[in-house]
């Protein structure tokens, strides 16, 4: 199956523009502080644990993000949203990934998530993506389905910063 978009890889460098036609997001949202909460947080996200976490269903062909990887994201257990691992970075102040949108998927377009730790050691989850309808109830739900998509991005650094907050010592 291909992507059903032309700009494979546009969220790489944060997204921006966003292609024609397409409506994009930008979601940031700050996970704590330091070299455990960044540590943490990249295992989550690249091993699929945050999104389980959410409550949506995922399925995928590996047990980490990868170029190339299969994954499909199910939520409310009906709809269906086949995606494939554009890119991945591991980097020592940055890791992430991104998918794009596959043949079946409600939308098209690609959807990126960042952590990254910045010089006085903030770590931040960056959701960016750009994406415009592709089935018929996403084109119904207009403005609704694209205000799904932001509060989709806020619970992922919500769920993240949980995941992420190192545990107490007593």
């Amino acid at each position: 199956m291909s992507f059903t978009y032309e700009d494979v890889g546009a969220t790489r460098d944060g997204g921006v523009p966003c292609p024609p036609g397409f409506h994009s997001l930008h979601e940031r949202t700050r996970l704590g502080e330091g070299e455990e909460v960044f540590r943490r947080a990249a295992e989550a996200l690249t091993t699929w644990r945050m999104h389980r976490e959410m409550g949506v269903g995922i399925t995928t062909s590996a047990e980490r993000a990868a170029p190339g990887v299969d994954v499909t994201v199910t939520l409310a257990g009906i709809v269906r949203a086949p995606c494939r691992v554009v890119w991945t970075m591991d980097e020592p102040r940055r890791a992430g990934w991104a998918y794009g949108t596959l043949p079946g998927h409600p939308e098209s377009g690609e959807e990126a998530f960042v952590v990254s730790r910045t010089g006085d050691g903030t770590v931040w989850l960056t959701v960016t993506a750009f994406s415009r309808p592709a089935k018929w109830y996403a084109k119904a739900g207009g403005p609704a389905t694209r205000g799904f998509q932001h509060a989709y991005a806020r619970r992922c650094g919500v769920v993240l910063r949980r995941l992420a907050d190192p545990p107490a010592e007593f």
